[in-house]
């Protein structure tokens, strides 16, 4: 008897170590290089956005961002910002809320689509309902952003990380990574800093 308790034990905690395993670690996401696929989501206002609408696109700061995350809140007027930069220049912004809204009840559509009116968001601001695509890039916070370049074999990872050194003061930044990233790949420029650690808060799942 004292042996099937410990191997049921034994088998509880194996499963238990799986789920953990693939709900937090989920798949790898793309690398520098990779081609990432197209994706058809839901914005604010009610139309479904893919990247394939943007036929002028040099390429898409997709970046993964919400609204409950204090990280998030504190990017928000730099994401713009980089909006309006790079999208007369052929890069927009295209935002993707990834959280579970049953778990992180702020970051349902309805609190989107108030977000988004708010700040007067000039970017789709898209909800990753299900939960599908994040795991597919490998985003693991928000913000986290993804450079890709469009290119005639398909939209290629340029850049993934966060979206400069300082998330708290946005006066005090010296390092503009994805600013960086964007201008070399217009450039044809090799891009210095291809990645970087995200910081930020963990996606709900």
């Amino acid at each position: 008897m004292k042996t099937l308790k410990i191997f049921g034990l034994l088998a509880f905690v194996a499963l238990a170590s799986s789920f953990t395993y693939n709900a937090l670690s989920g798949p790898p996401g793309y690398a520098i290089g990779d081609k990432a696929t197209d994706f058809e989501l839901k914005n604010v206002d009610g139309k479904m956005v893919s990247l394939s609408d943007y036929a002028d696109a040099k390429g898409y700061l997709v970046i993964f961002t919400c609204n409950s995350c204090p990280y998030s809140v504190a990017y928000e007027d730099r994401i713009i910002a980089l909006d309006q930069k790079y999208k007369p220049k052929g890069v927009p912004v295209i935002a993707i809320n990834p959280n579970n809204p049953a778990v992180q009840p702020s970051d349902s559509y309805k609190k989107m689509q108030e977000r988004a009116e708010a700040k007067g968001f000039p970017f789709p601001y898209l909800l990753d309902e299900g939960q599908e695509i994040f795991p597919q890039y490998g985003a693991t916070r928000t913000p986290h952003v993804f450079l890709l370049e469009k290119t005639g074999g398909g939209n290629i990872v340029r850049y993934i990380g966060t979206i400069d050194d300082n998330s708290s003061n946005a006066g005090a930044v010296e390092e503009k990574y994805v600013e960086n990233a964007v201008d070399a790949m217009l450039q044809g420029a090799e891009i210095e800093v291809k990645t970087t650690r995200a910081i930020g808060c963990s996606i709900k799942v």
